[in-house]
């Protein structure tokens, strides 16, 4: 019987059908394994793989990156599933870059803002990565869609004048879905912001609803103004979380630690939501970082593109059902000493 409960095609030829379907099968197969070779987490056949993109560390904030597959192990709503696709090492990255345009963001910010982005996109990122540029002030505004020229980010960031509110929500809305359309397998997105949000129509709980849906990754780099140097007229070290930095031996060290609950406003000026911005990235196995002025948005971001060319990709077939339902997530590597971040959980929509 066929697939609609019509009797299947034999008739006088069905030895020849017959031979047909197992030749149309071959080519299937074949084309599987391709698609498999290419990118371990395409298919084509319906199944529905569950992305999930590590970090590893040790507790001084070194990156681990000689871990292999049987290093890992994933627990969906506490039942272990079994990892089918692993792949491990820097792998092309479709990143989205939203920046707040608000009238907060004076000329001295915007150009930090525009040397830190340009120096990722031609310096720390690769030519097979591709980008968007996005802006937010009172509402969010597409200014490049997906390109690997990197001229063209850089002009479209020159070309923008800061005004308004600042509507962060709306930006992240509207970039997910955007970031989902990247051809790369691993797929982000970047906010870069001074302030708290003002004008989004969008509530942080939809946004990440949208984000629990997704399986972008969220970075987000919140810039305090309120404190631009410490007393010897150097800025201050990053808000807790630390992210690793450059130091001795192999990977990244982490800075001091930075005490969340000091309120510390010196100067006065923009207070960057830190909390809020975390509801968005924690999930996403992403992070937000706090730095202190704009002088340390250029070091903040060369640390995101270290962290996003470290990773770990693990991929599986869930064996929890399709029931609407918030989906817990849990990565363990076997020397429980090491630390990983990593997607929270999905939506199982």
């Amino acid at each position: 019987m066929s697939a609609r409960g019509r009797p299947a095609r034999v008739g006088p030829s069905g030895s020849c059908w017959r031979n047909r379907l197992v030749i149309a099968a071959a080519f299937v197969a074949a084309a599987l394994a391709t698609g498999s070779a290419q990118d371990g987490f395409r298919f084509t056949s319906g199944i529905e793989l569950v992305n999930v993109t590590a970090t590893v560390t040790d507790d001084h904030g070194r990156f681990i990156e000689d871990l292999r597959k049987d290093d890992f192990t994933l627990f969906e709503n506490g039942v272990r599933q079994e990892i089918s696709h692993f792949s491990a090492g820097k792998v092309p990255v479709s990143l989205g870059i939203a920046l707040d345009i608000s009238a907060s963001m004076t000329e001295e910010k915007m150009a930090s803002a525009r040397a830190a982005i340009d120096r990722l996109v031609f310096d720390l990122l690769d030519k097979d990565d591709e980008f968007f540029f996005m802006t937010f002030s009172s509402r969010a505004r597409m200014v490049q869609g997906w390109t690997k020229d990197k001229y063209a980010i850089r002009k479209a960031v020159d070309s923008v004048t800061p005004a308004g509110g600042t509507a962060i929500y709306d930006a992240v809305a509207r970039a997910l879905p955007i970031a989902a359309e990247g051809h790369n397998r691993k797929k982000a997105i970047l906010v870069i912001s001074d302030g708290n949000d003002t004008n989004s129509e969008t509530s942080v709980a939809t946004v990440r609803n949208m984000i629990r849906e997704s399986d972008v990754l969220v970075y987000a780099l919140g810039v305090d103004g309120t404190s631009r140097v410490d007393s010897s007229g150097n800025p201050p070290p990053p808000q807790w979380p630390p992210f690793p930095f450059p130091g001795s031996g192999r990977g990244r060290r982490f800075p001091p630690p930075w005490d969340p609950g000091v309120r510390r406003t010196p100067n006065g000026g923009e207070r960057v939501n830190a909390d809020a911005l975390r509801l968005m990235t924690d999930d996403t196995g992403g992070r937000t970082e706090i730095v202190r002025g704009f002088r340390g948005l250029d070091d903040a971001t060369a640390r995101l593109a270290d962290e996003l060319s470290r990773q770990y990709s693990l991929g599986y077939s869930s064996s929890e059902p399709k029931d609407g339902r918030w989906h817990a997530i849990r990565v363990e590597v076997r020397d429980r000493k090491l630390l990983v971040r990593a997607r929270k959980g999905y939506q199982a929509s």
